[in-house]
């Protein structure tokens, strides 16, 4: 898995008919120390995500493994939204301190 930050949505009104009802999100990567990196990311919303939320991305076949994404043509898709982030005792992140 790897952590990004939701920077906003990709519509498509032409696509895969699997892919009807599918959210899907722009996501720029974040290094373990809470930095921004240059690599962004387009994946399938499963949890709700909004522009700004941090959240956690898998790759691959286990993007396809989650119950309804079987047989969707994904290879990205975010599979939940991060409330903190400690490493080594130090908080990286943290929703709540981002809305205040």
């Amino acid at each position: 898995m790897q952590i990004a930050k939701v920077r906003g949505t990709v519509v498509s009104t032409q696509k895969e008919p699997a892919l009807r009802g599918v959210k899907l999100l722009l996501l720029q990567l974040v290094d373990e120390n809470g930095n921004i990196l240059p690599e962004y990311e387009v994946a399938a919303d499963i949890v709700g995500a909004g522009v700004d939320e941090w959240v956690l991305i898998t790759r691959g076949s286990a993007a396809r493994q989650i119950v309804g994404n079987e047989q969707r043509p994904l290879d990205a898709a975010v599979v939940a939204i991060i409330d903190t982030i400690y490493v080594e005792d130090r908080l990286i992140y943290s929703k709540k301190d981002q809305y205040r």
